[in-house]
């Protein structure tokens, strides 16, 4: 057997939103239905170099798919080296055998499957005439959020709040106009953006909330995914409370959700609140929306199933067409 390479541009020049929201759908499903294995991911730092390293193994057995990511997170990177602040590298195994199939860049893939998570929650959570969302964030995190929302709910028009350069955030709207038609309006009243809202993405390096609570109009629906330490929060106590509260796994957000750990420590907001996890709202088991005036939040930190999933569709993708260099360890 031989392992397949396979690079960034690689796998740009064919993975869709599209192929990889329906994989992520069916990766919860089964971690739902228990025909999935997600082990705690473990944390290395490497606190000399200001850097974190991140082992994620998972298997879906719907999907065939069993391996790990690697990611890690050097904040002098850019600085020091020239290289990304946050890498990644995803190994596939066959799951019959074990043997390494593919070696992939996990960078542009896991950019992919966070914003496919919230589409996939924007689909069972957001009214179904939702189509004016707002975006906190123009990075690139940002633009595959409005990917995945408009693969799920088709938006007519998307206002865009950051504090990135005016330059930065024309480029970030031109860019998503290009690849999806949706006309961008750069807000620079957050308050305003938020009150116009029917989805609200929220993809920033945020430590403290970026938004007002009380600025939400009934029905509205939220991703939050920006935040994924107990420290740090995009959303305010008051978001927390008046929101119907789906994770992608209770168990992961307890120990990594500042978003929801800060207002369950301070005594203000409970777990027992929290209506359940996307996978079960999936299969049918927990409602994503109990009624259309309802807000709803989808708190994300992350999985390993949705790494492996994207790259278990990649790879199939890639032997059909040919794509990657293949060689034998």
């Amino acid at each position: 057997m031989k392992t397949r390479l396979l690079s960034r541009k690689d796998i740009e020049s064919f993975f869709t939103m599209k192929m990889c929201l329906e994989a992520v759908e069916k990766a919860f499903a089964d971690l739902a239905t228990g025909n999935a294995t997600l082990p705690q991911r473990t944390p290395i730092t490497v606190p000399d170099q200001h850097g974190l390293a991140l082992f994620m193994p998972a298997h879906i057995k719907s999907l065939r798919a069993l391996g790990a990511k690697v990611v890690t997170v050097y904040k002098d990177n850019v600085p020091k080296h020239g290289l990304p602040t946050v890498l990644g590298t995803i190994i596939l195994l066959d799951e019959a055998t074990g043997f390494p199939v593919a070696l992939m860049d996990g960078g542009y893939l896991t950019a992919m499957r966070t914003g496919a998570v919230s589409g996939v929650a924007t689909k069972y959570m957001a009214n179904p005439e939702a189509k004016v969302a707002v975006v906190f964030g123009t990075g690139a995190q940002a633009f595959t959020q409005v990917l995945g929302v408009h693969e799920a709910r088709p938006l007519a028009k998307l206002l865009a709040y950051s504090l990135d350069a005016p330059d930065a955030r024309r480029k970030f709207a031109a860019r998503i106009t290009e690849a999806t038609g949706v006309p961008v309006v750069l807000a620079d009243d957050p308050k305003s953006a938020v009150a116009q809202a029917d989805i609200i993405i929220l993809a920033t390096t945020a430590a403290t909330p970026v938004f007002d609570g009380g600025w939400l109009r009934p029905g509205s629906h939220i991703n939050g995914v920006g935040s994924h330490s107990p420290g740090a929060r995009e959303l305010d106590t008051l978001t927390v409370q008046k929101s119907r509260v789906v994770c992608d796994l209770t168990s992961a957000c307890k120990s990594e959700a500042g978003d929801l750990m800060i207002p369950a420590q301070a005594g203000d907001w409970g777990w027992d609140k929290a209506a359940g996890d996307l996978g079960d709202v999936i299969v049918g088991k927990v409602k994503g929306r109990t009624s259309r005036e309802e807000v709803t939040l989808f708190k994300s930190v992350g999985l390993a199933i949705q790494d492996m999933s994207a790259a278990r569709i990649v790879f199939d993708e890639a032997v059909k067409r040919g794509i990657g260099t293949e060689f034998q360890f």
